[in-house]
């Protein structure tokens, strides 16, 4: 009898360590959802893509934590940049599928060479941002709950950290994203190619 009861427990405890970890994300992103911290509304797919620009310059400057979810409902850590202006000067957008027997496919997208793409409330959901960056009355280490400068819907979960200024300008502009939102995105000159083979933004 002993040796039975021992053997339950042995299965309970594995049944345990096997479901705990589905419980947690699935609380996790239960919690993301109800404190409304998921950055982008919409399940991103399976493929980050990459986004350069020669300039950037933007009113309304935030940024924080969050996380995406993919059509798997997956939990995706990102650091969102906001903006509620922006103007993008040479903006180059890619993304790479490879394919069975095809191999790699890129879509390569390029605008604002001429005059610079204007968004507004830009939302940008990255895992990766490089550039030369200066700020105005930056304010680093807010609450990410109480963000007051960028897009009015720019806000994180409380008790994060974040940071927010009234203009950013970023040069050579070098960025991998999840996701991009935004209210309105004009692109001038847009100019979208499919090709063969790996070529990216850099």
């Amino acid at each position: 009898m002993d040796h039975e009861l021992a053997e339950g427990r042995v299965r309970w405890r594995r049944f345990a360590v096997l479901t705990v970890p589905a419980v947690g994300v699935t609380a996790a992103l239960g919690i993301a959802l109800a404190q409304g911290a998921l950055a982008a509304s919409f399940a991103v797919s399976g493929q980050q893509f990459k986004v350069s620009a020669d300039s950037l310059t933007g009113e309304g400057f935030a940024q924080y934590g969050s996380v995406d979810v993919n059509a798997r409902e997956e939990l995706i850590p990102v650091a969102v940049t906001a903006i509620r202006e922006a103007k993008l000067h040479n903006l180059c957008q890619s993304v790479v599928t490879t394919l069975p027997v095809i191999g790699d496919i890129s879509l390569n997208l390029t605008a604002g060479r001429k005059s610079p793409v204007e968004a507004t409330d830009l939302f940008v959901d990255a895992t990766q941002l490089g550039g030369n960056a200066s700020f105005t009355n930056i304010e680093i280490g807010r609450d990410a709950s109480t963000l007051d400068k960028g897009p009015t819907e720019a806000q994180g979960m409380q008790d994060l950290f974040a940071e927010q200024a009234d203009t950013v300008t970023i040069t050579d502009l070098q960025q991998t994203a999840w996701a991009t939102n935004a209210g309105t995105f004009k692109l001038s000159g847009l100019n979208m190619k499919i090709s063969k083979g790996k070529k990216e933004c850099f």
